[in-house]
C-alpha cells in the first residue's frame, strides 16, 4: 500500500480537532430515533472506526490515543466520543460532515491524510446523518484528553496539508444511486470505495503519498496492492493472478470477509482487525455485493500467469525424499499443519500451495508470518481462534530464508527466493503473535462490543526485492 501513513484499516484521526465553532447548530439537542442510531452503528462497524480510535487493549472505545507512525513523527488518533470537552460532543452535523468529506476541522485546518476522507467524501447524505446520530447518541462519552502529535516544528505546520488536500482530495460529491445499472454491483462499489476505504491500504501511493486512484474509473491501479503495512505486504484485491483474487469465487471472497478464512487462505496482520471489528458484522447481502464488485475488477497485469499445481514435490516429501535444507525444515516444522503437499486443512490450517500471498516477488508477508506467527480471529460464525506459533527464536535468518524460499517456490507457487538479508530486515520490527490477540477478537463476535486491538509497530520499508 504505502510507506508513510501506513495503517488506515479504520477512521484514523477522524478528529485531529478541537472545539471552536465552524457553523450551524451544536450537537443535536433531541435524540434521533433508535433505528437511525442502529444504522449509524452498522456504518461505524463497516468503516472500522474503532480500530484507529481506540488505544490498544486497555483503551476506551472511540476515546483515541492510538499512536501511528509517519515519516515525520508519530500522530495520535483523537477522541470521537460525545464528550463535550475532549471529544466531539459540541460538534454540529455540519462540522462532522465537513471533516468527513474534506478533512477540514472546526478550526479550519486540514487533518493528516492518514484519515481516508477522500474515500469518506463519497458517503451519501443519509449515511452521514446516521453516523453522526450514532456517535452523538450511541457512543458513551469519555473524557480521555487528546494527545498532541510528536512531530517537531516546522514539520508540524499545517499549511502543507491544505496544499495536499487541494492537489489530491476530490471535491466532495455525496453518492447518489444511479438510475440504471446492476444494483448489487453498485452497492458493492459504494461500500468498497467509500466507507470501507479499501483503497487506503490496497491501492499504491504516489510521490505525494496520495492513493494513485480512488475509484476504478479509467485505471487498473485501484486495489492493485503494493507496499508494506505493519510488516505485511499488501495484496491485490482485483480479479487477477499473481497475488490477486482470480482463483477465488465471489462466495469465497464473502466467506473470507465474514470469517477471516476460506479454502484458499486465512487472514493475518491488520486484516484480522478488519474481519473481527468490521466485516463480520456486515450483512450477507452487503458482503456479497462487495465480493461481486471485487470480482468485476479486471487484472492490472493480464499477462501474469496463473498458478498451476505441481504435486511431484508433495509426493516426494510424503515419501521422505528431501532435497534441500528448506524442505527438511518445512517437513520437520510445518508439514504437520500444512501437509507435505502444501494443501493444509480446509479453514483450519491454510493452504500454502496456490496461496495468493506466495505468488509475487515480495516475500515480506511470508517472512513475517514465519518469524511472528499468525492468529486467525474468532468470529461469531467461526468461533475457533487459531494461532500459529512464532519461529523467530527457533530459526536464524538463513534458516528462515531457506524455509520461506521453499514455500514460495514449491507445489507450483510462483514466488521468488529469499535471502538472509531480507529476513534480517523484517526481523528488526517483527512482533510475535500471542494467543491473547485472538482471544480479544472473540469478543468482537458478541453484539454490542467493540474490543480494542493491540497494534504492531509500523514498517516504513519498501517491499523487499
Amino acid at each position: 500500500m504505502n510507506n508513510t501513513f501506513t495503517h488506515t484499516v479504520g477512521a484514523l484521526l477522524l478528529a485531529l480537532a478541537s472545539s471552536a465553532a465552524w457553523s450551524a447548530t451544536p450537537a443535536a439537542a433531541t435524540t434521533p430515533n433508535a433505528q437511525l442510531i442502529r444504522q449509524g452503528e452498522y456504518l461505524a462497524r463497516a468503516g472500522d472506526c474503532i480500530a484507529c480510535h481506540t488505544a490498544g487493549t486497555k483503551g476506551k472505545p472511540f476515546a483515541g490515543g492510538l499512536g501511528m507512525e509517519t515519516p515525520i513523527g508519530k500522530v495520535y488518533s483523537t477522541n470521537i466520543t460525545p464528550d463535550k470537552k475532549a471529544g466531539i460532543g459540541d460538534w454540529s452535523f455540519a462540522d462532522f460532515d465537513k471533516l468527513m468529506r474534506t478533512g477540514v476541522t472546526k478550526h479550519g485546518y486540514t487533518v493528516y491524510p492518514a484519515m481516508p476522507y477522500p474515500s469518506y467524501s463519497r458517503l451519501s447524505e443519509a449515511d452521514m446523518q446516521a453516523l453522526y446520530a450514532y456517535f452523538m447518541h450511541g457512543v458513551k462519552a469519555d473524557p480521555t484528553p487528546n494527545k498532541a502529535a510528536d512531530i517537531p516544528w516546522p514539520l508540524s505546520m499545517r499549511f502543507p496539508l491544505t496544499i495536499w488536500r487541494w492537489a489530491f482530495a476530490p471535491t466532495p460529491q455525496p453518492y447518489k444511486v444511479p438510475a440504471t445499472g446492476d444494483a448489487q454491483l453498485l452497492r458493492g462499489a459504494y461500500l468498497v470505495q467509500g466507507l470501507g476505504h479499501c483503497g487506503a491500504c490496497h491501492t499504491a501511493r504516489g510521490v505525494g503519498m496520495q492513493e494513485k486512484s480512488l475509484t476504478d474509473a479509467g485505471n487498473t491501479t485501484f486495489l492493485a496492492g503494493g507496499g508494506v503495512i505493519d510488516g505485511w505486504s499488501v495484496p491485490s484485491l482485483r480479479n487477477e493472478h499473481g497475488g490477486g483474487l482470480a482463483r477465488w469465487s465471489a462466495a469465497e471472497i464473502a466467506e473470507f470477509l465474514k470469517t477471516g478464512r476460506n479454502s484458499h487462505t486465512a487472514s493475518f496482520g491488520a486484516m484480522n482487525d478488519v474481519v473481527a471489528h468490521s466485516m463480520q458484522h456486515m450483512t450477507d447481502g452487503d458482503l456479497a455485493a462487495m465480493a461481486k464488485y471485487l470480482k468485476s475488477l479486471p487484472p492490472s497485469n493480464p499477462a501474469t500467469p496463473a498458478f498451476v499445481a505441481d504435486d511431484k514435490l508433495g509426493k516426494q516429501l510424503f515419501s521422505g525424499i528431501v532435497n534441500s535444507t528448506g524442505a527438511q525444515l518445512y517437513l520437520d516444522r510445518c508439514a504437520g499443519c500444512h501437509r507435505s503437499d502444501g494443501k493444509g486443512y480446509d479453514k483450519a490450517f491454510p493452504a500454502l500451495a496456490g496461496n495468493a500471498v506466495l505468488q509475487t516477488n515480495d516475500p515480506t508477508s511470508a517472512i513475517n508470518i514465519v518469524l511472528s506467527g499468525g492468529a486467525v480471529p474468532a468470529t461469531r460464525t467461526a468461533p475457533s481462534a487459531l494461532t500459529m506459533a512464532p519461529y523467530a527464536d527457533i530459526f536464524n535468518d538463513e534458516q528462515t530464508a531457506q524455509v520461506v524460499t521453499f514455500i514460495q517456490t514449491s507445489w507450483g507457487n510462483r514466488g521468488t527466493p529469499v535471502t538472509a538479508a531480507q529476513v534480517a530486515k523484517v526481523r528488526k520490527l517483527s512482533v510475535p503473535v500471542e494467543a491473547s490477540q485472538t482471544e480479544a477478537t472473540f469478543a468482537a463476535g458478541r453484539p454490542g462490543t467493540f474490543p480494542p486491538v493491540a497494534r504492531k509497530p509500523h514498517l516504513k520499508d519498501a517491499p523487499l526485492k
